[in-house]
């Protein structure tokens, strides 16, 4: 439905109820019954304009509607974006600053001496073969 045909919907409706109003009182000063009155062929006629108007402005109230919520889609979209560019500049100086923290610490093993380990699982063939032929030196 068109959204601009929203104030000519709102008219309609207002003078299909006027209408309604005065045929309904026209007609109980007839001295015609409820039932006669409903049955009636112009009532139903006027009845059923006014539920066509009800029907459509609550269509152009749901495109109203979505037309909000697309809207507000957008706009969260688009400082989602100006945040992610704004985001790895911040990456960016963390990442700067982790890399200084970490020269420092391969600075700081270097200049620790390194601890003598014992041969085990991990090695190399030739370091359990020293081991092997220096135990029975030492007997």
């Amino acid at each position: 439905m068109n959204l601009r045909a929203r104030i000519y919907v709102e008219n309609q409706k207002r003078h299909v109820q006027a209408k309604l109003d005065a045929h309904l009182a026209s007609l109980k000063e007839k001295g015609l019954d409820s039932e006669a009155i409903s049955r009636h062929a112009t009532t139903r006629k006027l009845k059923a304009m006014v539920r066509k108007a009800i029907f459509r402005l609550a269509s152009i109230a749901a495109q109203e509607k979505l037309n909000k919520e697309r809207v507000q889609a957008k706009a969260d979209k688009l400082a989602a974006e100006k945040a992610a560019r704004e985001k790895p500049k911040e990456k960016e100086k963390a990442a700067e600053e982790k890399g200084k923290k970490e020269k420092k610490e391969k600075k700081e093993k270097k200049e620790k001496p390194a601890k003598a380990e014992k041969p085990g699982k991990g090695e190399p063939k030739k370091a359990k073969e020293e081991k092997k032929a220096e135990k029975p030196e030492d007997q």
